[in-house]
Order: structure tokens, then C-alpha cells, then sequence
């Protein structure tokens, strides 16, 4: 039987560095809309669903003819607002949920096709996505980092510069640091066991939410891609991203 695979965009309207940055307008559409409109193309994907605390983006998101799920604003974190998303969905246990944040209004097919791949191979509880980075962008901590083990598996992610190169032996190397793209994959089952579990001091520490998985012995399988398309986390990257369409 085909796997059945939803992909639901957490559109949390308070964001602390970019207030209402999901009714931000790129190129004149809001940001929430272009990233549906992105993830209906991911074939895939079956089906492509909001989950906000606001209903003026319920609203937009209706009226752009896709689904929007009003969920309780108390949520820590995006994970469990598409976990209580699928519970309101009524998906079953075996459902793909795939996370696609209400920030990446370029997401693009490869990266989720890979990861929900990865998933289904049965060998990781969640997967998620990396891509090489360049240097200058490494000291930034809204980019974050992963580092992997040698069965592709996350080891731990962080604001921070990781691995520290103390000797300078990346540079030798032509290594690459890996930054971590905010879209997950999960069994809907695993994603309802996840968000039972008490937030974990480095979640805490780090505001890295899937630093909870880690903390808990669960596994994360991380798939590459040669390059990602930037996120809107600041409102210079919302003027980024606009530029980016407006010279398609």
C-alpha cells in the first residue's frame, strides 16, 4: 500500500525576530501562501495543510483555497503544533508527516523527496535535511549546524560553530560545516510520542527543538543535498528572498 504522506506548514504569527512574518508579502503574496503553494508542488506530497494560532492566517490561507487548522497558541514549538494538526487531521499511526516550516517560501522538492525516502527505509525515527554551507555564514546563529555520524545519523545540532576546528584541519581538508534545513519527517505515531515527551534542557539551552529527540535516545537520519534555498528568519532575508523571485 502507497505510504500517505501530508505535509503540514507550522504558521505561528508571534515570531520574536520577525512579528507576523507569516503574512509577510513576498513579491506581493503573503509568505505563509508561498510556502503552500511550494509544498502542492512536491509530488510526493498527498495533501498540504496549515497549522496557526491566528486567524487572520487562517483566513488568508482559506481564501488561497488551502486548508488551515487553528491550533492552541501555547505550543512551544512548531513540532507540536503539526502534531496536534494530525490528531485534529485524524491521520493514522503509519501517515508520513512531513514538517515543512512557515518560513521556506522556496522550499524545493528534492530535500523532502530525500528525506521522506530516508524515512521509509526504516532505519531512523525522524529525518531531516543538510546541505554544505560556506564559511562566512558558519558564525551565525540563525543558521544552524549539524554534525553526523558515519551511518548519516545526527549527532547533535547548535547554534554554534560544530565541529570547533581547532587545528584548522577542515580548512586543510576542503571540509564543509552542514546547515541544517528546517523541514522533518516522522511516523505519525513516533510525532504524537514525541511531543508527549518534557521539552530537554538542551532544547532549552540551544531553543533547537529537535534536540529533544536527541536527548531521548531517539535517532535522527539526516539526508544531504548539494545546496538549499535560504529561509526568512530576519527581515533582511525576507529582501533576499523577494529579490530572489522578483528576478525569476
Amino acid at each position: 500500500m502507497k505510504e500517505r504522506v501530508v505535509a503540514i506548514v507550522p504558521a505561528r504569527y508571534g515570531s520574536s525576530r520577525l512579528p507576523g512574518k507569516p503574512l509577510a508579502e513576498i513579491a506581493g503574496k503573503p509568505m505563509v501562501v508561498r510556502v503552500l503553494e511550494r509544498a502542492s508542488e512536491i509530488g510526493i506530497v498527498e495533501q498540504v495543510v496549515a497549522a496557526t494560532d491566528h486567524q487572520g492566517i487562517v483566513e488568508t490561507v482559506e481564501a488561497a483555497g488551502f486548508r488551515c487548522v487553528m491550533t492552541d497558541p501555547a505550543h512551544p514549538s512548531g513540532t507540536d503544533r503539526i502534531a496536534e494538526a494530525a490528531r485534529v487531521l485524524g491521520l493514522p499511526e503509519e501517515a508520513v508527516v512531513v514538517n515543512i516550516q512557515g518560513d521556506q517560501p522556496l522550499v524545493e522538492p528534492e530535500p523532502v523527496e530525500k528525506m521522506v525516502e530516508l524515512l521509509l527505509s526504516g532505519g531512523f525515527h525522524m529525518t531531516t535535511c543538510a546541505t554544505p554551507m560556506p564559511a562566512w555564514e558558519v558564525s551565525n546563529p540563525n543558521r544552524v549546524k549539524v554534525v553526523l555520524g558515519k551511518d548519516g545519523r545526527a549527532i547533535y545540532f547548535s547554534r554554534s560553530p560544530i565541529p570547533f576546528d581547532r587545528d584548522g584541519l577542515m580548512e586543510k581538508r576542503g571540509a564543509s560545516y552542514l546547515r541544517h534545513l528546517g523541514l522533518y519527517a516522522y511516523r505519525n505515531g513516533f510525532l504524537q510520542e514525541f511531543v508527549s515527551l518534557p521539552p530537554g534542557e538542551l532544547e532549552a539551552v540551544e531553543q533547537l527543538e529537535q534536540l529533544r529527540a536527541l536527548e531521548n535516545g531517539y535517532t535522527i537520519g539526516v539526508a544531504l543535498v548539494e545546496s538549499a534555498p535560504p529561509e526568512v528568519d530576519t527581515k533582511d532575508d525576507l529582501e533576499t528572498v523577494e529579490e530572489f523571485l522578483l528576478r525569476r
